[in-house]
């Protein structure tokens, strides 16, 4: 599996399913959240109506609408509390589920953002460090997952990733 990190918009990015860093209501919110139901139109808030929220480390999947990818995996991150409430595993958690859904609907290629460390306040390093073992762990059994993209947002959260990458 290949894993690639890149700068910009991850609505931009063509790809089979676009990784929605959401709140537990599913129903929009600011950063990549606002962004991505933007970008998609007013169907993947009412196709999100209809999916009765979801728990923080879990995931969902819906379609991708007006964006350029075939689906949306919507996931909740943990708040960062100071890391003595569960928040590294279900952190990890995410990044898992997230996988495991994109292998059971034959996606090829995953973009993901950094999960929880906008307003939700995870430490980057440790977050990125997660996010990159979790998916190099969970894509070895993997048959349809080749290609996972870790689009970033700004400069420092690349250098976060490509580091990450390069101690694995």
């Amino acid at each position: 599996m290949e894993v690639k990190i890149s700068l910009g918009d991850i609505t931009k990015i063509p790809t089979d399913a676009m990784v929605n860093a959401a709140n537990t209501s599913l129903l929009g919110g600011g950063g990549v959240d606002g962004a991505i139901h933007r970008g998609a139109g007013p169907q993947l808030l009412e196709e999100c109506q209809t999916l009765n929220g979801c728990r923080t480390g879990s995931a969902k999947i819906t379609g991708a609408y007006c964006l350029p990818a075939k689906y949306v995996i919507h996931t909740p991150g943990p708040i960062w509390r100071g890391g003595d409430y569960g928040e590294e595993e279900l952190l990890s958690s995410c990044y898992r589920k997230c996988m495991e859904l994109a292998e059971q609907y034959q996606c090829a290629h995953v973009t993901f953002p950094s999960i929880s460390t906008g307003v939700y306040r995870f430490p980057l390093e440790k977050a990125a460090s997660i996010a990159v073992k979790t998916v190099l762990e969970t894509g070895k059994s993997m048959k349809y997952v080749k290609r996972v993209e870790f689009v970033c947002f700004d400069g420092k959260t690349k250098r976060a990733y490509e580091n990450a990458v390069n101690v694995k």
